[in-house]
C-alpha cells in the first residue's frame, strides 16, 4: 500500500509518497519526496494537493503527518504553524480515508531507528553512543524534543513539550536579554532563545542594549556575519544563542539520561556547525552539576533534519497499522 508521509515545521514541508518494502524486513521505499515553504501555501491542504497533483500517479487514501505541535480535539495546537490545521478538514479536502498524525520531534525519535543515527557530525562527549534513551532535540522556527528508550518487541517514544519551558538566564548578559524581553516580569520560554527566530531576537535584544540600530533582519543574515565575524552583536548572539542551548540540552538530558546520545537536528545547525563546536556549548551542557561526570558520558551529534521527519513518521504509521492491540493516537483515526 503506498501512502503519503509529510513532516509539517513552522517553515517547510517535507512530504513524500511511501510503501513497505516487499519481504516484511521493515524497510520503507520512498517513490517520490518534496520539500515545499510554507508561506507559499494558503493551507496545508493546498501543500498536500501540490504534491499530489505533480508526483501520485494512483489514488492514495492514507496519509501521516508529523507536525509540530500537539494535537487536541481535530486541531493541532502550535504557534510556529502558517495556518491551522484541522483533521477533517483534510480528510474532507483531500478525499483520504486515514490522516493520521504525530508530533514532529517523535516522529524524528523514531527516525534514530533508521540513518539518523549515521547521519550526524560529532559535538561532544563519547565517539560511540551506550544502550540507553536518546534524545532528539532542535532549534527550528520553535524549539522541540522528544525522547527515544529501546525496548522489546518495540522502543518507546515519549514526546515533550520542553521548548515551552521558562528560559533560565546564567549569565548576566542574559539577564539583560530576559529583561529587554520581559520588562514587567512573566513567562518567556525557552524557545524565545533557543530558535532561528529567536536567534534574530537575541541579536535585536544585544544592538537595543547597547544602543545601536540593527542592520540585520533574518536568522541567516545574523548566522552569516557571526560567521564572517562581520557584525559584533551577531558574533555575541550566536554565542549567547550556543551557549543557551547548551544549558537546555543539559537540563532535558538530565531527565532522561540518554546514554545512546543526543541527536541535535534543527534546521540551522549544521550551518553553524563550527561556531557551535568552539562555542560554551558543552560546557554549559556540563556546569556545574553533581551529575557532570555522567552527563560527560553522554554523546552529542548534530544531524541535517533532512528527509529524516518523513521517514520516522512513515516508521510510526506502520508500527501502530501493524501491531494489533496498539491504539491509535487521539486524532489519528479515520
Amino acid at each position: 500500500m503506498q501512502f503519503l508521509a509529510g513532516d509539517i515545521g513552522g517553515t517547510n514541508g517535507h512530504v513524500a509518497l511511501m510503501r513497505a518494502a516487499e519481504g516484511g524486513s521493515g524497510a520503507l521505499e520512498v517513490l517520490a519526496y518534496r520539500v515545499y515553504p510554507c508561506a507559499a501555501f494558503p493551507s496545508l491542504a493546498d501543500l498536500l494537493k501540490a504534491f499530489i497533483d505533480s508526483e501520485v500517479r494512483s489514488p492514495v487514501s492514507h496519509c501521516v503527518l508529523a507536525c509540530a505541535g500537539q494535537v487536541l480535539g481535530d486541531e493541532v495546537l502550535n504557534d510556529n504553524l502558517a495556518w491551522p490545521v484541522r483533521l477533517d478538514g483534510l480528510r474532507t479536502a483531500l478525499g483520504l480515508d486515514e490522516v493520521a498524525l504525530l508530533n514532529d520531534f517523535e516522529a524524528l525519535a523514531y527516525a534514530i531507528e533508521g540513518p539518523l543515527a549515521a547521519s550526524g557530525r560529532h559535538l561532544c562527549g563519547p565517539a560511540t553512543r551506550g544502550h540507553g534513551p536518546s534524545l532528539v532535540i532542535g532549534p527550528g522556527t520553535g524549539l522541540g524534543a522528544a525522547a527515544h528508550v529501546p525496548g522489546a518487541p518495540h522502543a518507546a517514544v515519549l514526546t515533550t513539550e520542553a521548548g515551552q519551558m521558562d528560559f533560565a538566564p546564567h549569565s548576566l548578559r542574559e539577564r539583560e536579554v530576559l529583561a529587554w524581553l520581559a520588562p514587567a516580569g512573566g513567562y518567556v520560554p525557552v524557545e524565545h532563545i533557543v530558535s532561528g527566530p529567536g536567534l534574530l531576537t537575541v541579536y535585536e535584544a544585544l544592538c537595543a542594549l547597547d544602543g545601536d540600530v540593527p542592520a540585520l533582519a533574518t536568522p541567516k543574515a545574523v548566522t552569516a556575519a557571526a560567521a564572517a565575524r562581520a557584525d559584533r552583536h551577531a558574533v555575541e548572539a550566536v554565542e549567547l544563542f550556543c551557549a543557551a542551548l547548551g544549558s537546555f540540552t543539559g537540563s532535558v538530558a538530565m531527565t532522561y539520561m540518554p546514554t545512546g546520545g543526543i541527536f541535535l537536528a534543527g534546521g540551522f545547525l549544521s550551518s553553524i556547525f563550527d561556531m557551535l563546536k568552539h562555542s560554551a556549548f558543552e560546557e554549559r551542557f556540563l556546569h556545574g552539576r553533581s551529575v557532570r561526570a555522567l552527563l560527560a558520558q553522554v554523546p552529542v551529534w548534530v544531524a541535517e533534519h533532512g528527509a529524516h521527519g518523513v521517514h520516522g513518521a512513515a516508521r510510526w504509521y506502520l508500527h501502530h497499522r501493524a501491531t494489533p492491540g496498539v491504539a491509535t493516537p487521539e486524532g489519528a483515526a479515520a
